[in-house]
């Protein structure tokens, strides 16, 4: 006799919410397989049949069992909340399914979450949207950041799905601020919790705002886009019969209070001690400034390093800046960000093409620009020592070979190239990061013991460095061509003195349209423009 597997939806929680075709398949079924918690939802139904209930980490041995009884001629509901076929037990089976199996495969389809949610919220995904788990258990987190990347520059509404566990905190906001790279801070979203079961809630607050908050894995977001609006209490989004243009104005809705910033001033772009320097100079010339910085932590610096000035600190995103240049009049952007910062490098080019702003790069010297340069540096650090790297992942490669207590100095951004690199699980890592605490987590995450950890606010000297690596008995050193400014000269004197590799990652290339290295061009420069 030939079995039969129900794959079946349930639906959100509720029993009248489950389709009728489902119901069916139930009462059909002689086996169910479900997480205990579903029994509840369709106990009605299932009264006198044969039951399993493996835990809800066990899914792959849930489908494994209904597979094993379907083999064996029994007819089977394997059973998931929402609909089975997204994020849940349907692709499971369908992976274990031998191509020879004869048992009938029947996929009834259910109420999602990302369904339940959004009319709980009214109508937020009547246009173009996405879904996106951010669950990195079957998924790379680096993909995750870029999927989320990709919907954010689209402006599609989107929903998360496994927001936010015990073991996964910090994801949720990174992925927010990517949002925010994009879409502006006063983008309507909605967080639903427990949507239809007992202790539902429902709530509306801006992009901005969900940074503040704090989910779980019961939690489910969902993000508007450009034009979602609220009107009596519920979000929706149109679904675009007015005609839309692709440069029509964001509603009022998604706009955020831009703050009050000073009219017609050169906007420095900073977030490094050499920009926040070169804001104070400027400053004392009597020019007009607004210091942005990317963190929190960055304004701190910039309010120290240039008092008196206006700073705008915090990961504000595209949008946002868009809003704040335009609303302030800037006359200059001066991008003084770090050498490796090319998203930011990148968007405040757009920016500047778009709104008709002149842009000047300032970038400290390289260590490694020219021929002259990298031959003075082999000469003190050694040529065997001092090695030039393409990229992250070929610095990865190189400091795998060349250590087994490798030390990196190149920022929370990059770490994940080197501990997920093929070979990293024999390797000993320590990284020095900056003194914020998304930073600190970062690390933490990606499975870097606190005590493999220095948290402070550089360029640190030379013997400041030799003492920490000898302590750690480090035998390879990774770090950027970040230039003097970014301690560079005090890593490589350190790292001769102990007579351990050097390994230097290059910069990476970017067409700037104007771009110079020291103070006295960017006043020149700024005269120019300012006196027309």
């Amino acid at each position: 006799m030939s079995g039969v597997l129900n794959l079946v939806s349930v639906g959100p929680g509720f029993s009248d919410m489950i389709a009728p075709r489902a119901i069916e398949a139930l009462r059909q079924s002689d086996v169910i397989v479900a997480y205990d918690l579903y029994l509840r939802w369709i106990a009605p139904w299932i009264e006198g049949k044969e039951i399993h209930t493996p835990p809800l980490t066990q899914e792959r041995e849930r489908a494994l069992l209904a597979l094993e009884k379907a083999r064996a001629g029994a007819t089977v509901a394997l059973i998931s909340s929402g609909d089975i076929g997204v994020y849940a037990m349907a692709a499971l089976a369908f992976d274990d399914m031998r191509e020879g199996d004869t048992f009938s495969v029947n996929v009834i389809p259910g109420i999602t979450s990302a369904n339940a949610c959004a009319s709980l919220l009214g109508s937020p995904l009547s246009h173009d949207f996405a879904t996106l788990s951010l669950s990195d258990l079957l998924c790379p987190w680096d993909w995750i950041e870029q999927r989320a990347r990709h919907i954010a520059q689209a402006d599609l509404a989107c929903v998360f799905y496994n927001v936010q566990s015990a073991g996964r905190q910090e994801g949720v906001y990174r992925i927010l601020n990517i949002m925010l790279e994009s879409k502006a801070p006063g983008t309507l979203c909605g967080v639903v919790r427990n949507a239809y079961r007992p202790e539902q809630a429902v709530a509306i607050h801006t992009l901005q705002e969900l940074l503040t908050l704090k989910f779980d894995m019961l939690t489910t977001i969902v993000i508007g886009n450009r034009f979602t609006q609220r009107k009596r209490g519920w979000m929706f989004t149109p679904r675009g019969y007015n005609d839309w243009q692709a440069d029509e104005a964001i509603p009022a809705a998604s706009v955020a209070a831009v703050p009050e910033f000073p009219q017609q001033a050169v906007w420095v772009f900073s977030g490094t001690g050499d920009g926040n320097a070169l804001a104070r100079e400027l400053a004392a010339d009597g020019i007009p400034i607004v210091v942005s910085a990317a963190t929190e932590y960055g304004g701190e610096l910039a309010a120290q390093d240039s008092p008196g000035l206006h700073v705008w600190a915090g990961r504000q995103g595209v949008e946002a800046r868009r809003q704040a240049l335009a609303a302030s009049r800037a006359r200059v952007l001066l991008d003084a960000t770090h050498p490796f910062a090319n998203v930011i490098s990148t968007q405040l080019i757009a920016l500047s093409k778009e709104l008709g702003i002149p842009y000047l790069r300032y970038e400290r010297p390289s260590a490694l620009e020219s021929d002259t340069q990298l031959t003075g540096l082999q000469t003190q650090v050694g040529n065997e020592l001092l090695r030039p790297c393409a990229d992250m992942p070929a610095a990865a490669q190189a400091a795998i070979a060349a250590g087994r207590r490798i030390f990196l100095a190149t920022g929370s951004k990059d770490l994940q190239s080197f501990l997920q690199a093929p070979g990293a699980e024999d390797r000993d890592w320590f990284a020095r990061v900056t003194a914020a605490p998304e930073f600190i987590q970062r690390a933490i995450d990606l499975g870097l013991p606190r005590s493999h950890l220095c948290a402070m606010q550089g360029p640190f000297s030379k013997a400041f460095n030799e003492a920490l690596w000898r302590d750690w008995r480090i035998d390879c050193v990774v770090t950027k061509d970040s230039g003097t400014a970014g301690g560079f000269e005090a890593k490589a004197a350190a790292a001769a003195a102990l007579g351990i590799p050097l390994l230097v990652v290059r910069r990476p290339p970017l067409d700037y349209p104007l771009a110079v290295a020291d103070f006295a061009a960017v006043r020149a420069q700024l005269a120019h423009w300012l006196a027309a």
